[in-house]
């Protein structure tokens, strides 16, 4: 793909997550990416593999059923509100339409009638069920289940200092294929600019929550850390890692259980925390090669701000 259509798309969908809760018209975000409105919807749809009026109604009510899941204080009323809809009778029908549970069957799993299973946009073909949203529900899963004793799990607040980072998005989303395939890339570019492999400070930015967001619709980049004296061009691209105070998670097990062990931070630490979950994306940074060894270990880094009383 031609660099340029790529940073301009990418600028677009950056302003469009960073604008979810407005109304975003196809004239704004053409002008932001500097092709013409004739051509910029083709454009956009054939990078993204959707229009933007669907891209952003997906986004829209992707981050709003996360907001029902993580943050229980808020009413159903508000979150609609906060995320761009007129009433919340209007955003329980999209969320319904979308995912086939009104917002308080996702909110409460348990009085979901005869277990069903919703399919999220017959255009994704992805099965949802509230139930792995539900987060003391999958935190006691990854704790009870005796399949897992082999799981090791902690947590601590680090400060971590500014860290430039090379990187290489997936083109296949969280599809593991895709994944291998990136980093693939990115550890022989590394090498190839004098890093070595066991030198090399691996982690992934994870934009996406995969149990709500299609596999193939999720945002996954892996980076390489890299000093100041390393230049990076196309098709990587250079991007940095804040500095801030970060919750970082350990863990080893299997890599299928990772989302289990995320979705903890959630519900068992950040609300005695005194922290909330910064803009950032979620970081996971690899100890070790899962398709050498057969198991994951990894530290999962999320962006901390003080809580806020409002």
């Amino acid at each position: 793909m031609n660099k340029v259509y790529k940073a301009r798309v990418d600028k677009v969908i950056k302003y469009i997550e960073a604008h979810l809760s407005k109304k975003i018209s196809l004239a704004e975000v053409a002008e932001i990416s500097h092709f013409s409105v004739f051509h910029f919807h083709r454009i956009f749809t054939g990078v993204v593999g959707e229009t933007v009026n669907d891209y952003t109604a997906r986004r829209r009510l992707e981050k709003a059923v996360n907001l029902l899941i993580f943050k229980t204080e808020l009413s159903i009323t508000q979150i609609a509100l906060d995320s761009g809809f007129s009433s919340s009778a209007n955003f329980s029908k999209a969320v319904r339409l979308h995912f086939g549970f009104s917002p308080s069957e996702i909110r409460n799993p348990d009085k979901v009638k005869d277990s069903k299973i919703g399919k999220i946009s017959s255009k994704y073909g992805k099965d949802f069920n509230p139930s792995d949203l539900y987060p003391n529900r999958i935190t006691n899963e990854v704790m009870d289940n005796t399949n897992l004793k082999g799981i090791n799990m902690r947590i601590e607040v680090r400060e971590l200092e500014r860290q430039r980072v090379c990187t290489l998005a997936s083109e296949g989303g969280y599809e593991s294929e895709a994944i291998y395939t990136a980093w693939d890339k990115l550890i022989d570019w590394a090498v190839g600019n004098g890093i070595k492999p066991e030198d090399q400070k691996r982690f992934a930015f994870a934009f996406n929550n995969p149990t709500v967001t299609p596999i193939d619709k999720c945002r996954y980049v892996s980076s390489i850390v890299i000093g100041d004296d390393i230049q990076v061009n196309s098709p990587f691209t250079l991007s940095e890692i804040p500095k801030g105070k970060y919750a970082v998670l350990y863990y080893k097990g299997h890599p299928e259980e990772t989302i289990k062990a995320i979705l903890s931070i959630y519900s068992d630490w950040l609300p005695d925390s005194g922290f909330e979950p910064d803009e950032f994306p979620m970081l996971e940074r690899y100890l070790n090669d899962a398709r050498v060894d057969g198991y994951l270990e990894m530290e999962i880094h999320v962006k901390l701000k003080d809580l806020s009383n409002v």
